[in-house]
């Protein structure tokens, strides 16, 4: 296990924030030199760590903690009427994890996604080098579902298999089958397949109230929450899902 006090950090300069606009944002980024691997990053995980690439991160900014790491416990997760219905919809899909997702075909379904439905973020408009760095494969343990139906590639899974749970690190998908609820499948996906690991929570990443993009990783309950390197269990909360 690593002694994580010997870590160095390094912080940004405050910036505008990607979520909240009236906001001014500053990430701490583990040393790029440090050698990491796997069991650090559960570790780091652990405290609210995130990866990008080959970076691990954690927002902290002076004057706003919106960002809120969350997670999913699997074996107390209850699956929503909606939820059920999501995934007798997408029971003709098969999953198979691949090696490698910087094909042609991988990234036309990624830059059809970025272009059609995130044309106001970050990522857009969608480009190959992007796309290789966001969704590396780091230290073993990064996994690619894809899934199919029959020979057509519905959507694609980027995971990291830590040694505590399951990391969603980016999903993208047809953007032009909104029937399937494709967002919502891969998440409750991710569920079972933890469980099969017999890995106890899946990581969702940063939940922020007052983003309407974000407001979707509440609807998985109970979910956990990290206050103060605390995680707490909120079972009851508001959600669309039902």
């Amino acid at each position: 296990m690593t002694d994580l006090s010997t870590i160095k950090f390094f912080a940004t300069k405050p910036h505008a924030c990607s979520y909240l606009p009236e906001e001014q944002a500053t990430t701490v980024f583990v040393d790029p030199h440090f050698k990491m691997d796997g069991e650090t990053y559960s570790q780091l995980s652990e405290f609210g760590f995130r990866r990008s690439g080959e970076h691990v991160y954690r927002p902290r900014c002076e004057l706003c903690q919106a960002c809120v790491p969350i997670r999913i416990p699997v074996e107390s997760f209850v699956l929503s009427r909606s939820q059920k219905r999501c995934l007798k919809r997408n029971a003709d899909l098969t999953m198979t994890i691949v090696e490698n997702i910087d094909t042609d075909e991988h990234y036309d379904l990624y830059q059809r996604y970025i272009n059609t439905r995130h044309q106001d973020g970050d990522m857009y408009p969608a480009k190959r080098d992007q796309y290789r760095d966001f969704l590396t494969s780091e230290w073993g343990i990064t996994r690619y579902l894809e899934f199919r139906q029959n020979e057509a590639l519905v959507a694609v899974s980027v995971t990291d298999t830590l040694s505590n749970g399951v990391s969603a690190i980016y999903a993208f998908f047809d953007p032009e089958q909104t029937k399937r609820s494709l967002g919502v499948f891969n998440i409750v996906y991710l569920t079972q397949w933890a469980k099969e690991l017999g890995l106890p929570y899946v990581y969702l990443g940063y939940w922020i109230r007052n983003c309407q993009k974000m407001s979707y990783k509440v609807d998985y309950k109970p979910f956990q929450v990290l206050v103060n390197n605390h995680w707490i269990t909120i079972a009851d909360f508001p959600s669309d899902s039902e």
